[in-house]
């Protein structure tokens, strides 16, 4: 069932995030601009943006990357506002998430093989480099504006509030259990976080 974006604040330039100006990590109130959504672009109402380890790594410039002022998050569910005049999967209204890329090339061999996360030349969620050379800013914001192919659609009987770390940690899990075939009903699988987990008197489910 479509949610009524009527109801929602859009911005289509104008945006609203928390960054982190420097290697502290401490976020403070940042306002900046999304793109204008092109043809291809979906649009929507960041609602709710979960938090990785990642954001943290990058927020403190642990990995020698960072370029500040970062608005961290590729963990973020939402609402669609706005769509391009040649979008087909998406429309105003539909629930939908983005997780940590939002372009690549598409014209390398990874890019053909679907499996987009290997191309060198792939655009971060954050931290990350748009085409026109513009910084990537994440999910910690009231808006997103990213590529249809980029953008998944997150269903109706799926709390937007409860999706969003699907999007990292779940498809980090599921992607190769799924590769490997190992996604079939009624198959057991452990792993050794599980088994990690357990020993600190976790409950395994």
């Amino acid at each position: 069932m479509a949610i009524d974006a009527t109801k929602l604040v859009v911005f289509p330039k104008k945006a609203f995030g928390w960054a982190a100006r420097d290697s502290s990590g401490v976020l403070s109130p940042f306002h900046f601009f999304r793109r204008e959504t092109g043809e291809k672009d979906v649009a929507f109402k960041v609602l709710y943006c979960g938090i990785c380890h990642s954001d943290l790594h990058i927020m403190q410039n642990e990995w020698g990357k960072t370029t500040y002022p970062l608005v961290p998050g590729h963990e973020l569910t939402g609402v669609v506002t706005e769509v391009g005049s040649k979008v087909k999967k998406f429309k105003v209204g539909d629930k939908v998430g983005v997780g940590y890329m939002v372009d690549s090339c598409r014209s390398c061999e990874n890019c053909a093989d679907d499996i987009e996360n290997y191309c060198t030349k792939y655009t971060q969620t954050f931290n990350g480099k748009s085409r026109d050379g513009t910084i990537t800013y994440g999910g910690f914001s009231d808006s997103m504006v990213a590529d249809e192919h980029f953008v998944i659609r997150i269903p109706d009987s799926l709390p937007l509030d409860g999706a969003g770390p699907l999007l990292c940690a779940g498809v980090t899990v599921y992607s190769p259990l799924r590769h490997f075939g190992l996604d079939k009903p009624g198959m057991n699988i452990r792993s050794c976080w599980s088994w990690w987990t357990w020993s600190y008197g976790c409950e395994i489910c």
